[in-house]
């Protein structure tokens, strides 16, 4: 179905010159979309969603209906990966902090209005599940809006080393009989921005249909179609802002877009699922049965049919009536099948210690009990796999926090809503109380002070997030409070504290 659309998206480009027939990488206008990438995050989004069709749905052969299907039971690792590594990396403690008052202020209350926290965390995990999300400003009612959108509603156009700074953004809804579909371009013409929107109808879901963009104001009322908008060169930040998992991309080694954190363990998890599904079994198939004799049991006439049924006692399948033959007649047998309980659940163990390697995470994250998911609540060493996937993660989250402030800031000077000095810092602190020592990496930090390989600054804004300028001013403050201190007073981060007068923007 997506495969449809995505194809009817690239005519829609050809007649809009937004792809050339001759490539020319300086124009970043030659996009080829891959269509084994959508197809994987299709994939990727069935898995996350707990149900894909060519893994869940078995096959099987009975006696009396023949071939028949059924669900495969599943322990929906894809969802709980995608939480655990979303709410590692980012949750209330993390603080994003901007040089500037009035900025930081701005800033903050645009992030209060679109509810951006809760909302962050939601679209982290889906970012890891299904590879990539974008959050996207705009401008209403004097307001800057956030709009977030997950990876198969956006489609790269142009993008260099610094990242994707042209893109469509695809919404599809219905409404009566007709299925529609809102096409939103952000391109670049020089340093002026250009936003443009085209609507389709079509009577088939995931098909573009025809071209209805003369009747845009009736479905989106106060929109315009296209909107020419120039920007300071010296402040030009992209209209958007993508994230995406920090793993290459080895479905599409040429692509901008990220693959999801269990693109690589897709095998895996059907061992997982498969396993799991053989441990529900085992106590389908594996009751109890107590087999008597047929001229044992009483006879019921089905008054639907006229067939006669043989029942030991009609309300209860544990029995079974089986014509012994020349057997003993009057014998009955209690059959109880041996349950591989343990069996399964070292199998299962087994295979979630390797998926959870191939996820970023360190072997035991996870564990199958018999009776639920658990996952390890425990603080991890700095030097496991879960804190640097973690780690790695956030690197990338970062650069795509300080690009989104740019961008609302943009969007924001636009409008005539607010305008940001030219210069400021943006640094985000993460929440990184999962490592197991704290103590060491402050006895690390003194110890570097102390050899003079590190400023003191920098180590103020390493260990407490702050900003530059916060942290200088922090190291005024402890200045000042030392001038009346004792020689034999603490010093430790080595500020040069006392009745020296130390210069404050001192770095080593």
């Amino acid at each position: 179905m997506f495969k449809r659309l995505l194809a009817k998206v690239k005519e829609v480009m050809q007649r809009m010159g937004l792809i050339d027939g001759v490539k020319k990488l300086s124009e970043h206008k030659d996009i080829s979309i891959n269509d084994e990438m959508y197809e994987e995050i299709e994939k990727w989004k069935s898995l996350y969603k707990g149900y894909y069709e060519d893994m869940h749905k078995v096959k099987y052969h009975t006696i009396e209906k023949g071939n028949q299907t059924r669900r495969m039971q599943s322990l929906g690792m894809p969802k709980v990966v995608s939480e655990e590594m979303a709410s590692l990396v980012f949750n209330e403690k993390c603080q994003i902090s901007i040089s500037d008052d009035k900025t930081k202020n701005f800033i903050d209350e645009v992030f209060k209005q679109n509810k951006f926290n809760k909302n962050f965390q939601d679209y982290l995990e889906f970012m890891f599940g299904l590879s990539g999300m974008v959050i996207k400003p705009y401008a209403q009612d004097n307001k800057v809006k956030l709009t977030f959108v997950t990876a198969e509603c956006f489609i790269p156009l142009s993008w260099d080393n610094g990242g994707i700074f042209e893109g469509v953004f695809i919404n599809e809804f219905r409404k009566g009989k007709k299925y529609y579909t809102h096409l939103e371009w952000h391109t670049w013409q020089g340093n002026t921005l250009i936003i443009r929107n085209t609507l389709h109808v079509s009577e088939t879901q995931g098909e573009l249909g025809v071209d209805i963009t003369g009747r845009f104001e009736e479905f989106f009322p106060g929109v315009a179609i296209e909107a020419t908008l120039p920007v300071n060169p010296d402040k030009k930040a992209n209209s958007f802002a993508y994230f995406k998992p920090n793993i290459a991309n080895n479905v599409d080694t040429q692509s901008p877009l990220g693959i999801s954190i269990f693109a690589n363990s897709i095998d895996t998890l059907r061992a997982i699922d498969t396993a799991f599904d053989s441990f529900h079994q085992e106590f389908v198939l594996g009751k109890k049965r107590i087999v008597v004799p047929a001229h044992m049991v009483k006879t019921v006439v089905d008054p639907q049919t006229g067939k006669t049924h043989r029942y030991f006692d009609a309300n209860d399948s544990t029995y079974e009536a089986f014509d012994y033959g020349d057997m003993d007649q009057d014998t009955i047998k209690d059959i109880e099948i041996t349950l591989r309980v343990d069996e399964h659940i070292a199998a299962i163990n087994a295979l979630l210690n390797l998926f959870s390697m191939q996820a970023g995470f360190s072997p035991g994250s996870f564990s199958f009990d018999g009776q639920s998911m658990k996952t390890a609540t425990e603080v991890v060493s700095e030097q496991s796999k879960t804190f640097k996937s973690k780690k790695a993660h956030e690197t990338v989250i970062e650069a795509g926090l300080q690009e989104l402030i740019a961008s609302i800031l943009q969007i924001a000077e636009l409008y005539g809503i607010f305008k940001a000095p030219d210069d400021y810092e943006v640094t985000v602190a993460f929440d990184d109380s999962i490592a197991e020592d704290k103590t060491a990496e402050i006895g690390r930090l003194s110890q570097e002070l102390s050899q003079g390989i590190i400023p003191k600054k920098r180590a103020i804004m390493r260990y407490y997030g702050l900003t530059e300028e916060e942290a200088i001013d922090w190291i005024a403050e402890i200045n000042e409070e030392r001038a009346t201190a004792t020689a034999e007073s603490v010093d430790f981060f080595g500020t040069g504290g006392g009745n020296n007068g130390t210069n404050t923007n001192q770095e080593a």
